[in-house]
Order: structure tokens, then C-alpha cells, then sequence
């Protein structure tokens, strides 16, 4: 699958773009109301000491290894499917349809 809409926790991703590039790491969190994902190792200081995660715009990333549930396995399997039927319906011409004695 070459894209992958909806990022799943436990999924291994290396950074491609920005200051983290080629960071990898495990997805921690998925915020989609902010458009961003935690990743395990891409973290920073705060003044306090305290670390927190930093949010990464899924655009930037690349999936090195996907956590296959029974749901992903049934999303791929349909849109495979899909493109299968697509690529057969385009191959075939369908005969002209006779339309005598049609009012």
C-alpha cells in the first residue's frame, strides 16, 4: 500500500522532512483533530527538565513497518480488490447494446 491514510499507533516511521529527519521511531499517539503524530524518540527538553513529545505532521513521515490488525488487513485487502476491478473494467469493452423497438 503506498499510502496509508489513517496512522496507527505502533507503527514504525523514519522522519523525512523538518529538524528530526531520519529519526525513527514507534508512532506513540495519533492527535487527528491537530493533524500530528508522537513519535517513541523524538522528544525535547523543557525548561523544567521535563520531556515532552513533539508533533509531526504525518506528511513528513514515511511507514517503515505497519502493525497489521484484522481491520488494516481488511482495508487492504478491499482496496486491492478494488484497484483489481478497476484495471479489468478498463481493459474490456463493453458491447454496443441493440436499442430497437425502445420508445
Amino acid at each position: 500500500v503506498s499510502t496509508q491514510s489513517t496512522w496507527g499507533k505502533d507503527d514504525e516511521v523514519r522522519v523525512k522532512k523538518g529538524a528530526h529527519k531520519s529519526r525513527e521511531g514507534k508512532v506513540v499517539a495519533v492527535l487527528r483533530r491537530k493533524y500530528v503524530i508522537h513519535i517513541d524518540k523524538v522528544t525535547r527538553e523543557k525548561a523544567n527538565g521535563a520531556t515532552v513529545q513533539i508533533g509531526i505532521h504525518p506528511s513528513n513521515v514515511e511507514v517503515t513497518k505497519i502493525k497489521l490488525d484484522n481491520s488494516r488487513k481488511s482495508l487492504i485487502e478491499r482496496k486491492t480488490k478494488h484497484k483489481k476491478e478497476k484495471s479489468d473494467k478498463k481493459g474490456k469493452k463493453e458491447a454496443p447494446v441493440e436499442m430497437e423497438g425502445v420508445e
